[in-house]
Parts: C-alpha cells; sequence; structure tokens
C-alpha cells in the first residue's frame, strides 16, 4: 500500500514535470508555474556559487583585469548571498504566489514569477562556450 502511494506520487510529479514540458508561458497550466519555482530555487541554491566568476567576467570586460579581481570579486560575492537568499524564499514558498513576481515579466501583481533577474543562475547572456545552451536551439530573433 505505501509503495503504490508513492508510486502514484512519482508518477503525477513526472508528468506535471515532464508532459507540460513544451507549453509556451500562455499554455501553461496553473501547476506548472509552482513547479517552475520550486526548480527555480534549487537551481539558485544548487548553482549560486556560479555567480562570483560571472561578475569577475562581467567587470573585467567591462571595466578591465584589475577591477575584476577586486570589484568583481566584492560583487561576485555580495550577489551569491542574494542569489541563495532568493533560492531559499523560491524553495520555501513555491507553492504560494508573491507580491511583485507576476507570471507574465511585463506583468505586475501577484505571482510565481522571479524575485530577481536574471531568474536562473546561468543565462544565455553568460554562457561561455555553448555550455548551457546550445546555438541549434536558440532562436534568432526576425525583425
Amino acid at each position: 500500500m505505501k509503495f503504490s502511494k508513492l508510486f502514484f506520487a512519482c508518477s503525477v510529479l513526472a508528468v506535471l514535470c515532464f508532459g507540460t514540458a513544451r507549453l509556451s508561458a500562455a499554455d501553461k497550466p496553473w501547476v506548472v508555474y509552482p513547479i517552475e519555482k520550486l526548480s527555480r530555487g534549487v537551481a539558485n541554491v544548487a548553482f549560486g556559487v556560479l555567480e562570483i566568476p560571472m561578475k569577475w567576467h562581467d567587470v573585467t570586460t567591462e571595466m578591465g583585469g584589475i577591477a575584476g579581481l577586486t570589484y568583481g570579486s566584492i560583487k561576485g560575492v555580495f550577489w551569491f548571498i542574494a542569489r541563495e537568499v532568493v533560492g531559499v524564499i523560491d524553495v520555501a514558498t513555491f507553492l504560494f504566489p508573491l507580491p511583485g513576481c507576476p507570471n507574465d515579466p511585463n506583468g505586475y501583481g501577484w505571482g510565481y514569477g522571479p524575485i530577481m533577474t536574471p531568474a536562473w543562475v546561468v543565462d544565455v547572456e553568460h554562457d561561455w562556450n555553448n555550455f548551457i545552451y546550445d546555438e541549434s536551439t536558440m532562436a534568432s530573433p526576425t525583425y
């Protein structure tokens, strides 16, 4: 009996996670937003330390190597702490919408959207050598 409840719960979670992965933002059912918020929080807690080398890189490209080592390190540590705190908040409150975090980036009000931007630790701009995002999967803008 215990095994069947666990199997059912895991099956439902797998269908919710993987069955709705290809939906667009307008087509997402209401249950996807909390799961996305939970996964974003777990990723922020697990990989938040990557903020430090990303800030080294950002400051070095903008201001030079010495600034990257000094100011970039300090900026990276503060972003790392902020990313960890936001990740813990996302994990702790994934079932509840928060004020000022709308699902639509251009919207307002309560929702399951990101607290800080970029929402994920590694975004497209910080993807060195196409390690996370493959260029063939990226959509090019059409004007």
